[in-house]
């Protein structure tokens, strides 16, 4: 039996969720982004991916893989844990500290890439700055993410971005990777259905 109108407008609406990038896409945008890598770099030379956990660091392989399969060059690939530098430990449940795990050779004087899979407020590259300063002093630090959805609150930009998903306060974007949760995918989540 069928609600009457009147008792349908009353029923709370469920948030949409849309699809931004499926898994081939998903392909697709960390193969332009080695691509990226490779000419900004001069061929990615004196270059370590560190990836922010916790789907930076599966980003951070396969962004490596593919310059590996594009050049035949092996870019080192590091963990940066960031946990005790986040500015919202106060506010949120005690995380578990993860490793921060350097590729051979450090990283002081090369060339040193954070790769995340959201950029958003900028706190978090915040903290991930403030962790690669107790750990070494790169020559340069760039940035690259697979999502940049806006709404900074720091004067943050990555120089490598996959996707710009222009995004309202109230929504929020989520990475699924293989690596991490079984699939590779983008969602958007927020609003109402209209």
């Amino acid at each position: 039996m069928a609600c009457p109108p009147a008792a349908q407008s009353s029923l709370p609406r469920q948030p949409s969720v849309k699809v931004i990038l499926a898994a081939p896409d998903v392909s697709r945008v960390v193969d332009r982004i080695a691509h990226q890598i490779l000419e900004k770099t001069q061929g990615a030379a004196d270059t370590v991916l560190l990836g922010i956990p916790t789907r930076g660091v599966p980003l951070a392989r396969r962004l490596a893989a593919r310059i590996s399969t594009f050049e035949d060059v092996t870019v080192p690939v590091g963990v940066l844990d960031i946990t005790l530098y986040r500015d919202d430990l106060r506010r949120q449940a005690t995380r578990a500290v993860g490793p921060t795990e350097l590729p051979n050779g450090g990283i002081d004087g090369r060339r040193v890439i954070l790769v995340d899979d959201v950029l958003f407020s900028g706190r978090t590259v915040r903290a991930a700055l403030d962790a690669l300063s107790d750990v070494g002093r790169p020559a340069s630090v760039q940035l690259a993410v697979l999502v940049d959805r806006g709404h900074r609150q720091l004067p943050i930009r990555a120089d490598y971005v996959g996707k710009n998903i222009p995004t309202a306060l109230a929504e929020s974007v989520k990475v699924t990777l293989a690596e991490t949760d079984g699939a590779d995918e983008v969602k958007l989540y927020g609003g109402t259905p209209s």
